[in-house]
């Protein structure tokens, strides 16, 4: 089910908008309350004024913003645009952006697999899987993000998930002895040497459902923007401004 029709399900279901509220508190606990008790399963993470006057900005536990009046009757879902002089901005996907990046930040690079370039001018986090075309594709051109000075930094992200072959090829390069020469490798398309240890795998692939990834690769830049999908290196280089 969409995540509109959920909400209008819900609501509809628990009769929010006809029913009064009486939670004594200020506006962004009367928010939470009221949406967490109404919506099945929902957990408000927070809550804030948008910049859209009379609109409150809420961050769910499924990683959906969500916009409510201040009493919590009245829901919308979807992207708040603004009208500014160069154009149409996304205010929603800023505020995603802002999260990203702090929970990037918050779980930061320990047991990530890195392609690191000698002249350091930028760092791409990416989120990929061992049997994905384009993941593989991207990897071809690792070296040559290199030289532009990009750094790359692999996040676990088997899309089939735990208990799967693909997952299975990951935690085997993780726990290789070369990591980088292991992951080339079964981006070739050959399979790892099988292999297990303590490993970060279903850490990061839960990681990356925080974060709203749905599909590899899924490049997550520093400033917590995302580029689903291949891009070639030469276009990734420009689009952080390094040529």
């Amino acid at each position: 089910m969409n995540v509109k029709r959920f909400f209008m399900v819900a609501v509809m279901a628990t009769g929010v908008l006809g029913s009064p509220f009486g939670v004594a508190g200020d506006v962004e606990n009367r928010i939470s309350e009221r949406l967490s008790s109404s919506v099945p399963g929902l957990k408000v993470l927070s809550v804030r004024e948008s910049e859209a006057k009379g609109l409150y900005e809420v961050q769910s536990n499924n990683g959906d913003t969500i916009y409510t009046t201040s009493d919590g009757q009245y829901l919308l879902t979807g992207d708040l645009l603004r009208v500014t002089s160069n154009g149409i901005a996304n205010v929603t996907e800023e505020a995603r952006a802002g999260e990203r990046r702090k929970t990037m930040e918050n779980y930061g690079k320990e047991g990530v697999i890195s392609f690191k370039a000698s002249n350091e001018k930028a760092v791409v986090n990416v989120f990929t899987d061992i049997d994905c075309p384009y993941c593989r594709k991207l990897h071809d051109e690792v070296s040559q993000l290199n030289d532009y000075g990009i750094t790359v930094n692999y996040y676990a992200y088997p899309r089939s998930g735990p208990n799967t072959p693909s997952f299975a090829k990951y935690v085997s390069v993780w726990c290789a002895d070369d990591q980088q020469a292991a992951m080339t490798s079964a981006k070739s398309g050959k399979t790892p040497e099988a292999a297990t240890c303590e490993n970060p795998v279903l850490q990061q692939f839960e990681l990356g459902q925080r974060i709203g990834v749905t599909g590899t690769p899924a490049i997550v830049l520093e400033d917590g923007n995302v580029v689903r999908g291949y891009v070639p290196a030469k276009n990734l280089a420009q689009g952080l401004g390094l040529l």
